[in-house]
């Protein structure tokens, strides 16, 4: 009986686990829209530490953040009109591969707040496995 219930607990913690990793579906899904609102609601709440998932268009490509870990920068602006920083680690994962103003962009990262609308960051693989992994979807290629 023990023997049983331990393992429902241990598969209903696996089943979290991988709804929690799974990228959200595609943008007119439920599950997209659900996303969406949570990095809306990030934003007006101004709270830092949400993984969230989004997509905007490319509105300007900055030069590269190569202080520390080396980050490609690009400014989005969500269909709200809100802009976004996205701050990709290409250390830990490739560059966005030619990457230009008015191209569509999604994201699956996680969301800082900041006085200019906020970063998005965590968008790569977590080489240790404590962190959710994220990624940028560009031209039907995913760089993670």
């Amino acid at each position: 009986m023990i023997r049983n219930a331990l393992i429902v607990v241990v598969a209903l913690i696996g089943a979290y686990y991988a709804y929690e990793q799974a990228p959200p579906a595609g943008a007119g899904s439920p599950a997209a829209q659900t996303s969406s609102e949570q990095l809306d609601r990030a934003i007006s709440e101004r709270r830092s530490g949400s993984q969230v998932y989004g997509s905007g268009t490319v509105v300007r490509v900055l030069s590269d953040d190569n202080h520390g870990s080396r980050h490609q920068r690009f400014i989005l602006e969500l269909e709200s009109g809100q802009t976004l920083l996205v701050a990709h680690n290409i250390d830990l994962a490739p560059r966005v591969s030619d990457i230009r103003p008015g191209a569509s962009v999604s994201f699956f990262g996680e969301y800082e707040w900041n006085e200019r609308g906020g970063v998005i960051h965590w968008t790569h693989h977590d080489p240790q496995g404590e962190h959710v992994d994220g990624w940028v979807e560009y031209q039907g290629r995913r760089f993670k």
